[in-house]
């Protein structure tokens, strides 16, 4: 028997019926793929794991992307698909706008930018890691369909705005990446400029998560960014050695036991740091503008909202490049 469910939307509850299980679980999955609970774990596992170049590829070209996409939404102001007839399974990005789709425009940023940084690093099929690519990117842009959250045309615009801006972006990686890790204006640049585009963000008639998302995708990437930086001018520990390999023959035991205690370690520090600093700076906030830190109004505006975000997850960013391999070193995990 099909289980009968409800969503509640702007005042109603829309009824739906799931009559298939697999569809059901695999797109739910791929939609969080798209998300920050995706990002928060992939991208530092990179980092400490695999390859610090190709960390900070991808890192840089997901923020682009990202903010471009979030951009467009609020400049273009195509709204999403009705429901009815539409069922909607997700509730906090509907009151979003539709197109592009940001989803569909991370998925393939993060999957093709992972497959050009290391397909001239690592020993592996280049035919695999195409179509791991294109599997991952396509079971997200699916997922925006299945759940009513874009149309066809907001996911394929998504789709092809990312794969222009790789192109565009590619011939211009190892500049941009020797700038970030050799200029000594990095730093200052690194903040200065997200927070202008989070504070210029275009405005809206009605509140839409596009601004709070867009600076804290914007922070996370300044705080590994000036991470990056200082890494590189003091000489801070590199993964070096016993590294996960994409081409290696054998996975030993070792290995294994070492990737996993770096990723647990790393993102239990991670996670602590974000809720320690959403802590701390909206008390900061808080007392700064008279308002009790649950009052969710106050939270949305600009003066609060832009750098509550920006400061917390410019945290999150630094703590997981410089912070955490800290402790790596000082716990024999190198």
């Amino acid at each position: 028997m099909p289980e009968q469910s409800f969503l509640w939307g702007h005042g109603y509850a829309q009824k739906y019926i799931v009559k298939n299980y697999f569809y059901y679980y695999l797109f739910k999955f791929s939609a969080a793929l798209g998300e920050e609970i995706f990002y928060i774990t992939f991208l530092p596992f990179v980092y400490w794991n695999i390859d610090h170049s190709v960390s900070r590829r991808m890192i840089i070209i997901w923020s682009i992307v990202m903010y471009i996409g979030q951009v467009s939404k609020d400049i273009l102001k195509w709204p999403r698909p009705l429901s009815p007839p539409v069922v909607k399974l997700e509730l906090r990005t509907d009151a979003e706008y539709g197109m592009p789709s940001t989803h569909a425009m991370a998925a393939t940023a993060i999957s093709f930018s992972f497959l050009i940084a290391t397909m001239n690093q690592y020993k592996y099929p280049f035919e695999l890691g195409l179509a791991a690519a294109f599997v991952f990117s396509m079971l997200v842009c699916l997922s925006r369909l299945y759940t009513g959250m874009h149309t066809v045309l907001d996911v394929i615009g998504g789709a092809l705005i990312s794969a222009v801006l790789l192109v565009l972006l590619y011939p211009a990686w190892d500049t941009i990446d020797h700038l970030l890790l050799t200029s000594p204006f990095c730093p200052l640049l690194s903040i200065v400029v997200p927070l202008v585009l989070c504070y210029n963000y275009p405005k809206l008639d009605y509140y839409s998560p596009t601004r709070g998302d867009t600076t804290t995708i914007l922070g996370a990437g300044a705080g590994a960014t000036v991470g990056f930086w200082l890494n590189n001018q003091y000489a801070s520990p590199a993964y070096t050695g016993e590294n996960f390999q994409l081409g290696f023959p054998l996975i030993t035991s070792k290995l294994v036991v070492v990737v996993l205690a770096r990723f647990f370690v790393g993102i239990f520090i991670v996670l602590l740091t974000r809720r320690l600093m959403k802590s701390v700076v909206l008390s900061m906030l808080g007392y700064r503008y008279k308002f009790p830190i649950g009052d969710l109004a106050a939270r949305r505006r600009l003066e609060v909202e832009v750098p509550y975000k920006f400061i917390t997850y410019s945290s999150v960013g630094f703590c997981a490049t410089v912070l955490v391999p800290l402790l790596h070193e000082l716990l024999g995990l190198m």
